[in-house]
């Protein structure tokens, strides 16, 4: 099958910014060289870097410089692979698997993980007051706030720790919405803004239309993450497969089954791609992106 533009230039945007997350790692060969070689072992190659895609998506919807948007999707993105590495502790989920590979703790030792979570968090907020995201100072500090807003106890640490209280336990579907919009939700919906920030303002009502869209999109990931959990092996996956249900956990198919749960994705998709109806053009890769979330096979 031939490669869609969509699909080159996600490809081209991966790429290159695997080397902006080079060159913003600390090298390995600098002191402490283990800690930065295992920050580096836990961000880099690895991923689709959806929430990455999604914050260059929103910087063209609003005429965003590239560099700008590099620096706010690194930002976003630490903060995301800090999160994995310390849900993978054996505190947590205590998984053995990451992306096709051995996770942090194992691959180093538990201290190692939880100093590189704490590492990559303080550099994500470094990135965000080192660099020029936006002309106007009073916006720049917005987007520091945003981020550390989806971050902590109202955001995705809050979202984990209903998480972990949630185990053997039967939520409804308001209870599980709830917890997702925090856990997972929160992040894709910072990635969006904060993408978005780095370019034009957007007024008040557009603004409002692109945050419900981050949202719609951010429960159809977990959504479809819960069935292809479901469904997909750990070799396609790429992390141990069924592990929620082993750990008696609440997801979307132990509540709705898998055919209720694909519908309540396509719903969302639905949803998220009407509040982009008026953008234009310039939200392509953004109906893109939800098309690939939902529609995503692994």
């Amino acid at each position: 099958m031939p490669e869609t533009i969509f699909q080159a230039w996600s490809v081209a945007h991966q790429n290159r910014f695997e080397g902006v997350l080079r060159s913003i790692l600390p090298s390995a060969e600098v002191a402490p060289e283990r800690l930065h070689a295992a920050m580096r072992y836990s961000v880099l190659e690895g991923g689709k870097r959806v929430r990455p895609l999604l914050a260059f998506a929103a910087g063209e919807l609003t005429g965003a410089e590239i560099s700008r948007v590099n620096i706010a999707a690194a930002a976003v993105e630490l903060i995301h692979a800090y999160s994995l590495v310390h849900d993978d502790m054996p505190c947590m989920d205590n998984d053995v698997l990451r992306r096709g590979k051995p996770t942090c703790h194992v691959q180093f030792d538990e201290a190692a993980a939880l100093l590189v979570g704490d590492a990559l968090q303080s550099l994500a907020f470094q990135l965000l007051g080192e660099h020029t995201l936006n002309a106007d100072p009073a916006r720049q500090l917005q987007m520091v706030k945003l981020l550390a807003a989806a971050s902590g106890s109202r955001g995705m640490a809050g979202g984990q720790a209903i998480d972990l209280d949630s185990v053997g336990k039967q939520l409804s579907l308001p209870e599980l919405e709830f917890m997702h919009i925090h856990k997972t939700g929160a992040l894709i919906r910072a990635a969006v803004l904060l993408g978005a920030h780095c370019g034009e303002r957007l007024d008040d009502a557009n603004l409002n239309l692109l945050d419900r869209f981050s949202k719609c999109v951010g429960l159809a990931f977990q959504v479809v993450d819960d069935v292809l959990d479901s469904e997909a092996d750990t070799a396609t996956l790429g992390k141990t497969a069924g592990k929620d249900a082993d750990h008696h956990k609440p997801t979307y198919v132990t509540l709705l089954g898998v055919q209720a749960a694909r519908i309540m994705a396509a719903e969302l998709h639905s949803e998220a791609l009407d509040t982009l109806a008026g953008f234009g053009e310039e939200a392509r890769r953004l109906r893109e992106l939800a098309d690939f979330i939902v529609l995503r096979k692994f």
